[in-house]
Parts: structure tokens; sequence; C-alpha cells
């Protein structure tokens, strides 16, 4: 007889999320996330997903997922690049309060994307050594698609770009830390990607979705 099976934290809070993305693309709010804020409750956190996402302010990832306070830790920073102090945030998060589920979350329209292309295609770039800091980071996931056809279509690569620098985050995250490795081989920790549409507001999971689904079901203990 097959040993029944229990979803793992992660892919619980994966489902949360896409849940709650569905009610922000379609205009709702749930209660539960509107009370949280008027109970502001600070005594204790226990969020459910590690949100990497960009500082954009149409990016908002509570609001994106409809999640109520506490419920996520965000980090945000320009064109949810990964550097030593975003790993440490993760880190911190997914041992201090057990959160299983780590989303890198780019966008569509992506200022920090769109600069790293015009100091690629020499038409311009970031204007300071902090700014270009961030260009730096961004920028090998991303300069050989500026050399292909895709340069014909600004609009596709931007967003091939975007999508290019969001599984160079998740890599970073993956295999950057000794940390979220350990978790992830031990405790089931995933590491996604996923892109917001500005235009719409879906947001589509793209990178280890599919990994996460294989390995994502275990024996109870």
């Amino acid at each position: 007889m097959t040993s029944p099976v229990e979803t793992t934290p992660a892919l619980l809070a994966l489902e949360r999320l896409r849940e709650g993305n569905a009610r922000y693309a379609q205009n709702v709010r749930s209660v539960d996330s509107l009370v949280s804020h008027s109970r502001r409750d600070t005594t204790s956190q226990s969020p459910v997903a590690i949100v990497l996402g960009c500082s954009d302010s149409r990016a908002p990832a509570e609001i994106v997922f409809d999640q109520g306070l506490g419920d996520l830790f965000v980090i945000r920073v320009a064109g949810n690049i990964v550097a030593p102090s975003q790993i440490g945030s993760v880190e911190f998060a997914a041992e201090r309060f057990g959160t299983r589920l780590v989303v890198v979350m780019g966008h569509t329209h992506c200022g920090a994307i769109d600069s790293t292309i015009e100091a690629i295609t020499a038409s311009g770039g970031a204007s300071s050594p902090n700014l270009q800091s961030i260009v730096r980071r961004v920028r090998p996931a991303i300069e050989g698609l500026v050399h292909t056809d895709l340069a014909k279509d600004p609009e596709r690569l931007r967003r091939a770009a975007m999508r290019a620098n969001v599984r160079a985050s998740v890599n970073h995250l993956r295999h950057g830390s000794d940390i979220i490795e350990r978790l992830a081989e031990d405790d089931h920790l995933l590491v996604v990607g996923a892109e917001l549409d500005l235009t719409t507001g879906v947001v589509d999971f793209f990178e280890g979705v599919s990994e996460a689904h294989k390995l994502g079901l275990v024996a109870p203990r």
C-alpha cells in the first residue's frame, strides 16, 4: 500500500501566493489581509514566503500577492539583484522564521533592465558609480541577448532580459550560500523565479516551479 504524502510548506506557500495574486489581478482584496493591517500585531511574525523583488513603486509584493502584515518577508532592491546583503537577508528569514519559499520577482518595464541595455549598447546607462554597481550585476545575465535578433524588437528584448536576470538571481541564491544550499537539501527550501506583468497584475512563476513539484511531495514523519 502506498504511503500517504503531504505537501511541503514551500508548495503550500506557493499556492497561497498564486491565490492572492489571482485576487489582486481581479481587483479583489481578502478580508484577512485587510484586517491584519488594522490590527497592527507587531509582537511576532511568521512569513510564509521570502520575496526578493525590485524597488519599483508599482511592484509591492504584499499588495501583488494580497497578503497581510507579517505574511511576507520582503527584500527590495533595484533590478532584484543579489548582493551579499540580500543573501544574508534571505538566510536570516529562512533560519529565524523557518520560511521555506523564496521568490525572486522581476517585472515588466524594469528601469534597471533598461539602464543595463543602454549601457551595453553605449546609448546611455548609469550615471553614477552607485548606479553602475547595479548595472554590473545585471549585465552578465543579459549581455548575450543584446547581440541576438532580439535587438530588432526592443520590447521582446526587455522581457527576455528581465527573465534572464531573474534566472541569474535565482541561481545566485541557490548556489551562493551554504545555508540556503543546506536548507534546500535537508528541509525542502525552494527558490523560484517569477515575472509580474505590470499591465495585467498577473505573476507568472516561470523558474524552478516544475522542479519544485517533482520534489515537493514527501512522506509524513
